[in-house]
């Protein structure tokens, strides 16, 4: 008799294929099935070929294959794609069957999904997995959250397939319908900022100091000696070290960046929960302009670039923009665990943001050493409001701000955009500002819209409104914070 499979799939393209025979080698038996039949048949005969591996041409036969509860993950695209298939599934499983969706969807979409499921009887996943394609083979960083009851039936196969630190597994139940859909998001927020900040440190070098792409996968590697260890800044060195024709392949390729939406989701999250989100919206806003490389040149030849040159000290610069590049990641950080928290908070989730950072510590695009420090940080003190307010956080930014500050003003003036790592120093300092000029700002909507304004001598949460030209009237718009 043929063992029935632990768990199935639907989705065989390069993330599922490398997630299922990662899960076999982990001692589980796989049912697969794709839309496009003849992707089973062709994994079927080769990579899966003499595996506990079960291929299936239809979803009844999928379905027919498992072993209760029947635990069926989708890696399909988001949106639509999901619906139909969970559509097509529902008549197929029985109660307590549990449905997993492993694809980047909109957290909003999974906390409707995760009810919608549960009102059929049966048990609903969405869970982030990073790590791309060596990640899912030999382990991503895993984020499941849904309807609770469901962890116990996939804990021993997520936790297998999962990347492993020295102190734990890169996977753990981080709440309840869309939030692991939600943090997920966030990493991948997180991995714009990360890489857009990299983007901008590398043209510093390129068009300022004028280093040869060689020397710069030389600097790269140098600091992913130390505490800019990560999994990105490794791949920058070995991008930037790589050669086609005898030179860096990295100047053949085009400057003008795809996305897939993940981080415009993460902007338009922290617009709808009023969290400042700075530097990871410029990150988005840059992929944006560079696509538009047409208008660029253009605007090139019409608005020519300051004529500076660089007259300073290369090593002392390299010095500078590790400082930089170090300090705009704690910012990146700290302004996605803010937008957590007020998530956790508005939608009633139990994060724990110290595990948070453990998930995110192998496996996925940004691990880093890095986020040893941030777990500490969450695990000495569960309620800090901000990380940048944690001890060590906040002398790393007094120690190495200045020569971010020279990396900002080098740049400003060089005609240099650096509009990631001047946003995260914009935000640092309105952050510790304890006067901003929002009193003005508040006075001009009571001017214009009676929209009213607090009093620095009276109790917050008292309103008050000036005729400000002595022909208005008395009447007020009421108070309301988006």
């Amino acid at each position: 008799m043929v063992k029935k499979a632990d768990i199935a799939l639907i989705g065989l393209a390069v993330m599922g294929e490398n997630l299922v025979l990662n899960m076999e080698s982990k001692g589980f038996t796989v049912a697969v099935y794709n839309r496009t039949t003849d992707k089973v048949a062709r994994f079927a005969e080769s990579r899966a070929k003499g595996k506990k591996i079960i291929a299936t041409y239809s979803l009844q036969e999928l379905v027919a294959s498992l072993d209760r509860p029947r635990k069926v993950m989708m890696l399909v695209k988001a949106g639509s794609a999901v619906d139909d298939l969970i559509e097509q599934l529902l008549p197929l499983l029985e109660q307590g069957d549990i449905i997993i969706d492993g694809g980047n969807s909109n957290y909003m979409d999974t906390i409707r999904r995760t009810q919608y499921v549960e009102s059929k009887g049966l048990l609903y996943i969405g869970t982030g997995v990073s790590g791309g394609e060596l990640g899912a083979l030999r382990g991503p960083s895993m984020m499941p959250g849904g309807s609770p009851a469901a962890w116990a039936a996939v804990k021993d196969i997520f936790t297998a397939a999962a990347a492993k630190v020295p102190d734990g597994v890169c996977c753990e139940w981080v709440g309840a319908n869309g939030a692991g859909h939600f943090v997920k998001m966030v990493h991948n927020g997180i991995e714009y900022g990360d890489m857009q900040i990299i983007c901008e440190v590398y043209d510093i070098m390129r068009r300022i100091a004028k280093m040869p792409a060689g020397k710069i996968a030389e600097v790269f590697a140098q600091w992913n000696k130390g505490r800019l260890s990560s999994y990105l800044i490794e791949i920058t060195a070995d991008i930037l070290a790589y050669k086609h024709d005898g030179k860096p392949l990295i100047d053949y390729i085009l400057d003008a960046a795809g996305q897939k939406g993940t981080g415009k989701w993460t902007v338009s999250a922290a617009l709808e929960l009023g969290t400042p989100l700075t530097l990871i919206a410029e990150s988005v806003f840059a992929r944006t302009l560079s696509s538009q490389k047409d208008e660029r040149i253009n605007a090139s030849k019409a608005l020519p670039l300051p004529a500076v040159a660089f007259a300073g000290d290369e090593r002392k610069l390299i010095d500078d923009l590790e400082s930089a590049l170090y300090c705009a990641k704690i910012i990146s950080y700290a302004q996605g665990f803010s937008l957590m928290r007020r998530a956790a908070v508005h939608y009633g989730w139990d994060l724990n943001f110290g595990n948070i950072a453990l998930l995110w510590r192998g496996g996925c695009i940004i691990r880093s050493a890095f986020l040893d420090d941030i777990k500490r940080a969450f695990d000495a003190d569960a309620s800090l409001e901000n990380l940048l307010l944690d001890a060590y956080f906040a002398a790393q930014i007094q120690d190495s701000e200045a020569g971010w500050r020279r990396v900002c003003v080098q740049a400003i003036g060089n005609g240099v955009p650096t509009a990631a790592l001047s946003a995260a120093l914009s935000y640092l300092d309105a952050l510790r500002s304890a006067n901003l000029p929002a009193n003005l700002l508040q006075a001009q909507r009571d001017y214009f819209g009676a929209h009213t304004y607090e009093r620095t001598d009276r109790p917050r949460g008292e309103f008050f409104h000036t005729n400000w030209t002595g022909e208005g009237g008395d009447t007020a718009s009421s108070a309301y914070v988006v």
